[in-house]
């Protein structure tokens, strides 16, 4: 449930109702809640009674504040649904537009340096599994943490995620390696007690719950450190290495997407841009020129 300064404004309990009817993820409800606060704290007055031009100089204040573009685009479609599903006034947010946001190019580790960063959390064998399922199967940090026992199908082979990004389920990879390495983490785990029968594949300190993405977060970067590693390490530099290095080894690009749960071939196609590999396997139009006589 998400709190509120006013339970009692008829506005904003609407507009969480209508949030919980479409069942928008707890993270977006708390979002939109907290952008129409500051906009309300703007206006000095309810927001069911702002106008578009309002809503310009709300924009204004917040570039002009410093606001990134990632948060002035979550502003912008917290408002598209407050006016246009809550209050059914979509005339008031149609000259709305949204703030391009630069793609870079993600981060990308060789197979050298993840077999580093592996091996250096050897001395927990916990986060090192965790870490191999990252790479070995190109799961999110948020998947891995999601993980159960009963997920783990070693006749197909299949790791199964529950409820991925979008509420998505669907199955990844699992290598005969990566099997071996989760075995051997379950054989040490459930002898210690951490690991509960039919319980969190990577539990927390609290055998119950899981172990929080903070802490797997930060077991990573620790082990990037002691490996030697000058790139920005994240949990997430594992899947991008993950769908990369399957792209250089000519792995169908649809396959790919499928293996990373992405709902659109575009989004996968970017890996094409960091596959080196396959740069350098492409002859240039120079090189294939009549040499100079």
């Amino acid at each position: 449930m998400i709190s509120i300064n006013n339970p009692n404004s008829p506005l904003r309990q609407r507009m969480i109702e209508d949030m919980a009817l479409r069942k928008l993820a707890p993270k977006t409800q708390s979002g939109y809640i907290r952008a129409i606060k500051n906009l309300a704290r703007f206006l000095g007055h309810s927001p069911g009674t702002a106008t578009s031009e309002e809503l310009r100089y709300f924009q204004i204040h917040l570039a002009n504040n410093g606001a990134s573009r990632i948060t002035l685009n979550a502003t912008i479609t917290a408002l598209r649904f407050l006016y246009t599903t809550t209050l059914g006034r979509p005339d008031i947010v149609a000259k709305i537009s949204s703030v391009p946001v630069p793609r870079k190019l993600p981060d990308i580790l060789n197979k050298q340096e993840v077999t580093r960063l592996i091996e250096a959390a050897a001395t927990t064998p916990k986060y090192q599994a965790a870490l191999s399922v990252a790479y070995g199967a190109g799961l999110r940090i948020s998947e891995i943490v999601s993980l159960k026992i009963s997920d783990i199908d070693s006749k197909r082979m299949t790791l199964r995620v529950q409820q991925g990004k979008g509420r998505k389920d669907r199955y990844a990879m699992l290598s005969p390696v990566l099997l071996d390495c989760l075995r051997n983490w379950w054989r040490i785990g459930h002898a210690q007690g951490k690991i509960l029968d039919g319980g969190w594949l990577f539990p927390g300190q609290n055998p119950i719950n899981p172990m929080s993405t903070r802490q797997l977060s930060r077991a990573c970067h620790s082990a990037a450190v002691d490996a030697g590693i000058d790139k920005h390490v994240s949990m997430h530099i594992l899947r991008h290495s993950f769908a990369t290095h399957l792209l250089e080894q000519k792995v169908d690009i649809r396959v790919i997407q499928v293996l990373l749960g992405h709902s659109k071939l575009e989004t996968t196609s970017r890996y094409a841009q960091v596959a080196t590999n396959l740069l350098r396997e492409v002859i240039s139009p120079l090189d294939d020129l009549d040499s100079p006589t």
